[in-house]
């Protein structure tokens, strides 16, 4: 079943022939030396009581389900206990084990349920002191005490931004019932921690989309209405305040929306002249600007982070098949060029932080499937396979990572949907939303 309602738009002219000439490149594992890293506390004094030692382990077993994602350039080793300070003894026993950073953590009680803590990054190649960040942090703020102090430590080693303070949005079911469906809106951290309900509409949302500072998403609503005549309206909510408002409410849908840079205009689909096409809209003005013009319906554009480079899909290869173009948004149908021929039809393209890569699903064996596509279409590559179907793919700010949705039926009647996420080479990470019903559409913040 497809999700995306702008995908609907072409399924009365699916060609469901078979693919002929199709060729899709393996991924392959180049041999990258790992980063040995070992993260460890220097012992704990004082009395502590049973829920303040649990903070503390909490802390630490976070910091290390950090570094974990990024197992393809860090090696984690055991932890152990350390005295306050790295001496010679410690850099030649670590360095014997292969370890080339070590990570100290020193806590310290500063009242009940509260502690401040000292994150030291030594260099066991150099010997040597790199960084030193503290915070203090409580049961209430303990997470993103965590991700912040683990974002500066790995920049400082890597030289580059990490995912850790990094949020992903979705959509969930929960709190439906077999008479009335509802799909609201919630936030996450990037490892399924910390969840938010962000909206209360009673409807169902499609298509969200984050600005690039994380701090208001586009979304449509369906509203839960008897009238036949349901307009679907576009929306943006302010995360910081809780506040929403319609932005689009032409005639027919208004989908499929994407912040475009500078945020203060946006992609999206509108139908109110009749076709499915795609329009760039200001959001103070509502003045709205046509971007492509065809009799086959243009949805769900993606903008790359400079503006110079639109993806969406069409149907007019032909066949009305959805396929992936890329086209320059700053003007009416300007360098339109075709990119994707992969499976029967496809959904979602979405680009990578540097827009150098597409990321999108396609309909091949039966299923959804997570495809990889360079910007100019070469070097096609798939990402999942035997997995249950796979949609609505993301990438996180680094460009290192996919978040998807992934349904897996579990008996003639029942299917569930969760967010995972994998390396951008395709190795599955794991599922990072429990218990919140059947969650899709993820957007990872920039």
């Amino acid at each position: 079943m497809i999700r995306n309602l702008l995908v609907l738009l072409f399924i009365l002219t699916l060609s469901v022939g078979a693919d002929e000439g199709l060729t899709v490149v393996a991924v392959g594992k180049a041999d990258i030396e790992k980063d040995g890293l070992i993260i460890s506390r220097a012992g704990l004094t004082g009395t502590l009581t049973d829920n303040e030692k649990g903070l503390v382990s909490k802390y630490e077993k976070l910091a290390k389900n950090d570094f974990s994602f990024y197992k393809e350039r860090f090696n984690l080793h055991n932890s152990q206990s350390h005295d306050s300070k790295a001496t010679a003894k410690d850099y030649d026993s670590l360095a014997s084990s292969g370890v080339r950073y070590f990570i100290l953590n020193k806590f310290e009680k500063i009242r009940p349920d509260t502690f401040k803590v000292n994150s030291e990054l030594y260099s066991v190649r150099n010997k040597e002191l790199l960084e030193s960040v503290s915070t203090s942090f409580s049961s209430f703020d303990y997470r993103k005490r965590v991700h912040e102090a683990n974002d500066t430590l790995f920049q400082k080693m890597t030289g580059k931004s990490s995912i850790f303070r990094s949020k992903v949005v979705f959509v969930s079911d929960k709190g439906s019932t077999r008479s009335r469906g509802i799909k609201e809106l919630y936030m996450m951290d990037f490892d399924g921690g910390n969840v938010k309900k962000l909206t209360n509409h009673r409807g169902n949302i499609i298509s969200p989309a984050l600005n690039f500072d994380g701090s208001k998403v586009l979304y449509s609503l369906i509203k839960n209405s008897k009238s036949k005549k349901r307009n679907i309206n576009l929306y943006i909510l302010d995360i910081r305040t809780g506040e929403s408002r319609v932005v689009s409410s032409r005639k027919g849908i208004n989908s499929g929306a994407f912040f475009m840079p500078g945020g203060e205009s946006i992609a999206l689909t509108m139908t109110h002249q009749g076709n499915a096409e795609i329009y760039s809209l200001n959001l103070k003005s509502g003045d709205a600007r046509r971007i492509t013009k065809h009799y086959q319906p243009d949805v769900d554009p993606s903008i790359n982070a400079s503006g110079s480079k639109m993806a969406f899909l069409s149907g007019r290869s032909g066949g009305g098949k959805p396929m992936i173009y890329t086209a320059d948004p700053n003007g009416l149908e300007k360098n339109v060029k075709r990119i994707s021929y992969v499976g029967k039809f496809n959904a979602t393209p979405r680009f990578s932080a540097d827009g150098s890569e597409i990321v999108f699903a396609s309909w091949l064996d039966n299923r959804f499937d997570i495809f990889r596509i360079d910007e100019n279409g070469a070097n096609l590559h798939r990402l999942t396979k035997d997995f249950g179907s796979n949609e609505d793919p993301t990438y996180s700010n680094d460009g290192q990572f996919i978040a998807f949705s992934s349904q897996r039926v579990i008996s003639r009647s029942k299917a569930v949907q969760n967010i995972y996420i994998m390396t951008r080479d395709g190795d599955i990470l794991g599922q990072i939303t429990k218990s919140m019903g059947n969650c899709s559409t993820p957007r990872w913040s920039k």
